[in-house]
């Protein structure tokens, strides 16, 4: 079974990854100016009002009050969720110190082009003519090789810090898992094979995404990270105190998913969609960035065994609920996201094609 570098070495995206130093530049240069028009003018300010879910795991309701929010959300904020704030400040230092090196020193460590882990631009830039006002730092595995070439001396500590916050996150994942599952009515290990025997998700495959979004000085006219859903199950997004995620929600707009302290994001992605035969929606996402902070995040993408099939799980599917979506591995699923981006959702449905609306 191809491990997920390898699933992402299979579809090569290739990025401009010769780039300024952000925290050095006075001026916007053209080539990250994506609008005349402020972003936030885009979000309507009655969006103020609609608030993304925060949901407290130990509720004896949090599986039906998780199903609600991915199904009228897609997203939603956990607290108690077990994670130490120890460790997600840890997380945090070491983003700060890893983004802080000099731009020559991170280019140590530079992803390849058709590569998955290091430094480097997001994989999405690819499908924008702008560039996006960030920087990321991708790691699959153990970090150990790529932070030998940041920091020979004290690697360890820093791989430490990563492996332990990778378990932590697996173990969240898991059970939030279970609690999204259980809210569609699938509850018992043998409703889906792939979790294993004790239903533990062992053999899920995963990503940690470090993001740096630093002070810009036109903030109006760029953007940090382009609007798009995620190709996972599910992602836990922890992010500083400094606003700038924002969601799409039907029928309302983007709105703003304000930092709450010891708070995770958590979004539904394409795969999840597809399982729940389009009952939970998997949400499209944005950041901006500002001109006086510099905002960090902590992404950890899960998604399934790279060669499992995903499909509509037969408990959703009826003779009043036709099956919506094609069968689909991730392997596949991350070439059609390469090639198609935010209309891959499409290029799966049962009666869609490519010149239907994003689902």
């Amino acid at each position: 079974m191809p491990s997920l570098s390898e699933v992402y070495r299979a579809h090569p995206v290739h990025v401009q990854h010769k780039h300024p130093d952000l925290n050095s530049l006075q001026e916007l240069p053209e080539s990250y100016t994506w609008t005349t028009t402020q972003p936030q003018d885009q979000t309507n300010n009655n969006n103020l009002n609609h608030t993304v879910p925060v949901i407290d795991l130990n509720h004896p309701n949090a599986s039906n009050l998780i199903g609600h929010a991915c199904r009228t959300w897609g997203v939603y904020q956990v607290l108690n969720h077990g994670v130490p704030i120890t460790l997600l400040h840890d997380i945090q230092r070491l983003g700060e110190t890893l983004f802080s090196l000099p731009s020559h020193h991170k280019h140590r460590a530079a992803r390849s082009p058709d590569g998955v882990d290091g430094y480097g631009l997001a994989r999405i830039s690819s499908f924008f003519p702008k560039l996006m006002w960030s920087e990321g730092f991708t790691i699959v595995g153990s970090p150990l090789h790529r932070f030998r070439q940041l920091w020979p001396q004290d690697c360890h500590k820093y791989c430490d810090i990563v492996m332990q916050y990778d378990e932590t996150m697996k173990k969240l994942a898991e059970k939030l898992m279970w609690l999204m599952l259980e809210s569609l009515g699938i509850t018992e290990e043998e409703d889906l094979k792939w979790a294993g025997a004790k239903g533990q998700f062992k053999k899920t495959c995963a990503a940690l995404q470090l993001n740096s979004y630093p002070t810009c000085p036109d903030p109006d006219r760029a953007m940090g990270l382009a609007a798009h859903t995620d190709s996972t199950l599910l992602t836990i997004l922890y992010q500083n105190n400094i606003s700038g995620l924002q969601v799409h929600r039907k029928g309302t707009g983007w709105v703003t998913v304000a930092p709450v302290p010891g708070g995770l994001v958590i979004n539904v992605g394409d795969l999840l969609h597809i399982l729940s035969n389009g009952l939970y929606p998997s949400v499209l996402h944005r950041v901006l960035v500002n001109r006086v902070k510099q905002r960090l995040s902590v992404a950890y993408l899960c998604g399934p065994p790279p060669n499992v099939e995903i499909c509509p799980h037969e408990n959703l599917v009826g003779p009043n609920q036709p099956r919506l979506y094609k069968s689909v591995t991730w392997n596949e699923y991350l070439g059609m996201k390469a090639k198609h981006f935010n209309k891959a959702l499409s290029t799966v449905r049962v009666c869609g094609g490519m010149n239907e609306e994003m689902d």
